[in-house]
């Protein structure tokens, strides 16, 4: 990329209620790839049963599909969060921290009544740009 991805929040717009920014610009030369949703599968390809250890889990897969594209964080446009049990936000946001630093992607969240299988409590579905 030329240039950097530039993420801001407007002045005119009330704050971000969370550890995200309202916009995200992605340069016109960008190549952009989407990544299929993330859980919390471990590398013993187990599930565990816990929200807490499946969110480590899945930044741990989320790091790793964007290393295998020869990304990181700094690269990362969009996060789209879906979760079917009230989320651990002192947990989350230590792991999106440890991933993110302080240059924080955009991001939707939602909960919802399930998820693709029925163990999986928390999916993580990224957009990048390089």
């Amino acid at each position: 990329m030329k240039t950097k991805l530039v993420r801001k929040n407007p002045m005119q717009a009330p704050s971000p209620v969370g550890k995200y920014s309202h916009v995200t610009i992605i340069p016109k030369d960008a190549t952009m790839y989407a990544f299929s949703g993330q859980i919390g599968v471990g590398q013993d390809d187990q599930l565990p049963q816990t929200l807490l250890e499946q969110i480590t889990n899945t930044f741990q897969n989320i790091e790793t599909i964007l290393a295998a594209e020869g990304l990181d964080a700094t690269h990362v446009v969009k996060a789209n969060i879906w979760a079917t049990e009230e989320i651990d936000w002192s947990h989350f946001y230590h792991e999106w921290e440890k991933m993110f630093g302080d240059s924080y992607p955009s991001m939707t969240i939602a909960y919802v009544s399930a998820l693709g299988l029925p163990d999986i409590k928390i999916e993580i579905e990224i957009w990048a740009a390089k």
